[in-house]
């Protein structure tokens, strides 16, 4: 996966912007996420690669350093141009013997001997770890700590700030597989999906539900309970509402996150008669609403 051009694997042109790479990787990891696909070597790997490619891309610096050729497509250092230009003849193709050609002799002939040393330049990245975390709406919208299964039987501790989106990466610096030849580790990419809410939904950081109200109350007005993502709240409901009046709690949606505020909560109101006694039934069989 590592030759594969990032920009083919994510299907966007070279001039794409970072909001396209964006747009792209979260719908393509989406595709190919294993929770998805169980089972599925093909998808595992198009996934895997999908997270490789973004890594690059949504990295500007890394971005342009693989724009003029200065690393590769797995991030790692190219060699120079025309480095081990002098050697010719039996390397394949194009009858050049590369850099990677000549280690890889070296360290056949030598037991290993300075093989891998030389390659890449010395210390190596380790490369990043891919892994899928699925988190309730309501942690999503508050924020948490969730717990990652290791393959290796471990655990790792993901902090789920407050407002994460479907399909959002969270990066873990050096908690990926180990560096090489004293290199740093690489890092851990997490997928997290946010599971649907029977409740609520998001449409930015404010979020709206739908709560039924006794006739009543909606005639009369008076106070009714509201479940938020923060637990209930009390609510006063105005005289005269009707089905579809829509009501507001400050800072009752996405919980506040750095520079961003809470959202609100929109409360719209749904109206349900139940069973109507004697005297409402004599009333509305007397009641002139054109009167």
């Amino acid at each position: 996966m590592s030759g594969r051009d990032p920009y083919e694997v994510l299907g966007v042109a070279r001039t794409a912007s970072q909001d396209d790479i964006r747009k792209a990787y979260r719908k393509l990891a989406k595709k190919y996420h294993p929770d998805l696909n169980p089972d599925d070597k093909k998808a595992e790997e198009q996934f895997k690669a999908v997270n490789q490619a973004n890594d690059l891309l949504s990295d500007a610096e890394k971005r342009a350093r693989f724009d003029r050729g200065e690393i590769d497509a797995s991030g790692q250092e190219r060699a120079p141009p025309g480095y081990g230009g002098g050697f010719h003849g039996g390397g394949g193709a194009g009858g050049g013997f590369n850099e990677e050609n000549f280690n890889d002799l070296f360290g056949s002939m030598f037991g290993g001997f300075g093989g891998t040393r030389g390659r890449r330049g010395g210390p190596r990245q380790g490369a990043d770890s891919s892994y899928a975390l699925k988190v309730s709406f309501q942690d999503a919208v508050n924020g948490t700590t969730s717990r990652v299964s290791l393959p290796d039987g471990s655990t790792l501790d993901v902090k789920i700030p407050p407002g994460i989106e479907d399909g959002q990466v969270l990066r873990l610096r050096g908690k990926g597989n180990p560096g090489m030849q004293g290199g740093p580790d690489g890092d851990a990419l997490i997928t997290v999906t946010v599971l649907a809410d029977p409740t609520y939904t998001r449409d930015g950081a404010d979020l709206r539900e739908t709560l039924p109200v006794d006739l009543k109350t909606a005639v009369l007005g008076g106070p009714i309970m509201v479940p938020t993502p923060t637990g209930t709240v009390r609510m006063n409901v105005p005289a005269g509402s009707d089905s579809g009046t829509m009501l507001r709690l400050r800072g009752k949606g996405v919980q506040a996150h750095g520079k961003r505020e809470a959202g609100n909560l929109y409360v719209t109101l749904q109206v349900k008669i139940g069973k109507a006694d004697a005297a409402l039934e004599a009333f509305l069989r007397d009641w002139n609403p054109q009167a």
